[in-house]
C-alpha cells in the first residue's frame, strides 16, 4: 500500500496561512459543491492539500471562461495563468490564497509542474476550437482537462507507481467522457463538439451540419452509447487503482467514481437524449447509492496489467520521474557500522586463543 509522500522540511518557510486554506474551502463550497462534499471523505492530511489543488484548477477554469470567446483575451488569460504557475513553482506565489496554498503543496508532495501545464494546454485547445476526429483525440483532450487532475490526486496520496498513476488517469478520462455525454446538447448549442467526428460519420451524421442545428436522433444516440461504453471500460480499469490507494482515501475517490458513472446511467435512462435536457442524478438516488458505493471501497480489486493509455503516458511519466527515491535516514552510517562490526568479529575470530 502506498504511503503519502512528503518532502516537507520543518525548516522550510510556509507560504499559506490557515486563512488561506479557509479561503480555498470557501471557493470550492460555492463553485465546486460536489468536490467540496466528497473531500470530507478524505483523511485530514490530504483534505486541505486536495482543496488547494482544486481551488487553483477552479480559478484557472474560471479565468478562461470569464473572457468569453475573444481569442486575444483568452491568450492573455492563459499567459497570466502560466505566469502564476511559474511564480508559485519558483517559491514566489502572487498575493492570492490559492497560489500560496498550492506553492506549499507542490513542494511538500513533489507535484510535477507538467500536470498543471497539461491542464492549461487543455484550456488552450478549447480556446482554439480544436476538432477531434477520433477517440484518440478525445483521449488526448480528456487527459489534459481531467486525467491531469487524476494524476495530481494520485501523486498527492502517494500512489506514484506507474500502474497506479495510469489507473488514476483512466478515472479522470472516464469522468471527462461522461461529462461529454451529459453535455452534448449544451456544447453543440455553443458551437463545440467533443464527440469523435469519425464515429458520427460512421453513424451517418455530418458533424458540421449537425453543429448548425444540434438535434437528437437514433444515430446520435448510437454515438453517445458508444462513448458511454468507452467510459465504462475505463471506470473498470480505474477500480484497481482505487484499491491501491491508502485505505482512508478509497471511500472518497470511490464515491466520486461511482457517482460520476451514475451520470452515464442517467443519460441511458433518458433514452441517451442529452440534447433536450441535461442528465442530473436526483439527490435521493445519490443517497441510496452511497452506502453500497462506500462498501465497495474496502474491497480489493484484481490488478489490471493494462498499460497507460498512449494519450496519458506523458502524465504517468511526469509523476514517476518527479518521485524522490525513498530516503533511508542514516542508512549509509548503518551500513558502515555493520561492516565495521563484521570486521571486528572477524579479527576476534582470528586472534590467538579464539577458535
Amino acid at each position: 500500500m502506498p504511503q503519502a509522500l512528503s518532502n516537507h522540511n520543518d525548516t522550510q518557510k510556509k507560504h499559506a496561512s490557515a486563512a488561506d486554506i479557509t479561503a480555498c474551502r470557501d471557493l470550492l463550497r460555492c463553485g465546486s459543491r460536489s468536490f467540496y462534499a466528497a473531500s470530507f471523505l478524505l483523511p485530514q492530511r490530504f483534505r486541505d492539500p486536495a482543496m488547494a489543488l482544486y481551488a487553483f484548477c477552479r480559478i484557472a477554469d474560471d479565468a478562461i471562461d470569464c473572457v468569453g470567446d475573444d481569442p486575444l483575451l483568452q491568450a492573455d488569460a492563459l499567459e497570466m495563468l502560466h505566469d502564476r504557475l511559474d511564480r508559485l513553482y519558483a517559491g514566489r506565489p502572487i498575493d492570492d490564497p490559492a497560489d500560496r496554498a498550492l506553492a506549499d503543496v507542490v513542494v511538500e508532495f513533489a507535484m510535477p509542474k507538467r500536470l498543471f501545464e497539461a491542464l492549461l494546454e487543455g484550456f488552450e485547445w478549447d480556446a482554439q476550437g480544436r476538432r477531434y476526429e477520433d477517440i484518440s483525440g478525445i483521449y488526448a483532450y480528456s487527459a489534459r482537462v481531467a486525467g491531469a487532475v487524476g494524476a495530481m490526486m494520485a501523486a498527492l496520496m502517494g500512489a506514484r507507481s506507474e500502474e497506479l498513476v495510469a489507473r488514476a488517469c483512466d478515472l479522470g478520462v472516464a469522468m471527462q467522457i461522461t461529462n461529454i455525454c451529459r453535455d452534448v446538447g449544451e456544447d453543440g448549442r455553443n458551437g463545440r463538439l467533443y464527440l469523435p467526428r469519425e464515429w458520427m460519420r460512421e453513424a451517418g451524421i455530418d458533424p458540421d451540419a449537425w453543429l448548425e442545428n444540434p438535434m437528437f436522433n437514433d444515430a446520435l444516440a448510437s454515438v453517445i452509447q458508444r462513448m458511454l461504453q468507452t467510459a465504462d471500460r475505463l471506470y473498470q480499469r480505474s477500480d484497481a487503482g482505487i484499491s491501491g490507494l491508502p485505505m482512508g482515501c478509497r471511500a472518497g475517490i470511490n464515491a466520486a467514481r461511482y457517482l460520476y458513472s451514475e451520470i452515464g446511467r442517467q443519460v441511458e435512462r433518458q433514452g441517451l437524449d442529452s440534447i433536450s435536457r441535461r442528465a442530473v442524478v436526483p439527490a435521493p438516488r445519490k443517497l441510496r447509492l452511497l452506502a453500497p458505493i462506500l462498501g465497495r471501497a474496502v474491497v480489493t480489486s484484481r490488478s489490471i496489467s493494462a498499460p497507460a493509455l498512449d494519450e496519458t503516458r506523458f502524465l504517468v511519466d511526469a509523476v514517476v520521474a518527479a518521485t524522490p527515491k525513498p530516503a533511508l535516514v542514516g542508512f549509509g552510517d548503518r551500513v558502515v557500522w555493520v561492516l565495521e562490526l563484521f570486521e571486528t568479529l572477524d579479527e576476534r575470530q582470528r586472534a590467538p586463543g579464539m577458535s
